[in-house]
This record gives C-alpha cells, sequence and structure tokens, in this order.
C-alpha cells in the first residue's frame, strides 16, 4: 500500500491529465459551434468583439495582439465591426491617444445568439447522460473555474489562492476564441 503523500500525489497527477485531455476537446466543440454562429463576420472579426466584449475598454492594441495581427490590420478590422454598429470606439480618458473599443448592444446581439445556439446544442448533446452525470460535470466546471478564472482575469498568478469553486466580482470571464 502507497503512503497517503503517494497516493495524493498520484491523484493529483492523474486528475492533471484527465482535465488535460479532456477540456482541448471540449473547447473545440464550443469554439466550432460558436464558429457556425458569427452572422457574416469574418472569423477574425467575429474573435475580436468575443475579446473586445470580455475586456471593457479594449485598445487596439489588445485586440491586435489578441489576434496576432499588426495594428493597421487590428484598425482595418475594429473599422469593419464599426461600421457594422458591433463596436463603438471614443477616446481614452486617461491618454487622449489612445482609444477605447466598447461592444454595442447590437454587437453583444450577435455573440449572445451565438451563445446560445451553443448551449441548446451542447444541451442536445448533454441530454443521454442522467442527473446524477450532469450534476457531476457541473460541480467539476465549478471547480475548474474557481482554480483557473483568477488565472484568466489577472493574466497570471496562481488560482490556489482562493477557494475552489467561489468566483471573483461580476467580471465574465469568457475564453479566447
Amino acid at each position: 500500500m502507497q503512503p497517503l503523500s503517494e497516493t495524493s500525489k498520484s491523484g493529483t497527477a492523474d486528475c492533471a491529465v484527465e482535465v488535460f485531455d479532456t477540456v482541448p476537446p471540449v473547447i473545440w466543440y464550443i469554439r466550432r459551434q460558436m464558429r457556425t454562429q458569427r452572422k457574416c463576420l469574418s472569423m477574425p472579426q467575429f474573435r475580436a468583439l468575443f475579446m473586445i466584449r470580455s475586456r471593457p475598454a479594449a485598445s487596439l492594441s489588445a485586440v491586435a495582439e489578441h489576434l496576432g495581427a499588426s495594428l493597421p490590420t487590428a484598425s482595418r478590422l475594429v473599422a469593419g465591426l464599426q461600421s457594422k454598429g458591433l463596436v463603438k470606439r471614443s477616446d481614452c480618458e486617461d491618454d487622449r491617444r489612445q482609444l477605447e473599443l466598447v461592444i454595442t448592444p447590437q454587437g453583444d446581439e450577435v455573440l449572445d445568439s451565438a451563445r446560445e445556439a451553443t448551449l441548446t446544442r451542447m444541451r442536445e448533446e448533454m441530454a443521454g447522460l442522467d442527473d446524477g452525470q450532469r450534476d457531476l460535470i457541473a460541480r467539476a466546471m465549478r471547480l475548474l473555474h474557481g482554480l483557473f478564472e483568477p488565472e484568466l482575469l489577472s493574466g497570471g498568478g496562481s488560482g490556489r489562492k482562493r477557494a475552489a469553486g467561489t468566483r471573483r466580482g461580476k467580471q465574465k470571464a469568457t475564453p479566447s476564441l
């Protein structure tokens, strides 16, 4: 029989492997479903819109970095979103040389519609599970959310600083598309 500490290490390692191996196909599925709902937007425009919603008052530089694009490319892309009424540009109060990008209600509608369609597909996929299985998945997701959301919101640090399953603030963490 293994000492408790060895068993615990083994259990932690097994858990990490399960998360590492399971999350990518789930993210792939969600991304694929979201992308089918992008409403006449290019994929980079859709990704930029998603990013702008997740980071209120995002800068053009942040969009360019998120997309791995140059500033002129990001500027043209955002201009397209602006012309469709999905994003507003406004001067930054702290630095007039900077622009802040904010999603409009119409932009929110596009993303909300894509999210709802994706959730509908996920519900259909999960309908074959029994109540206990769905509850187990939901509990596990809340634990993972509590561990990893601080990393997403802060851009670094350890998710272990807060109790698993707890949420910080009202800002909703959004995965990158």
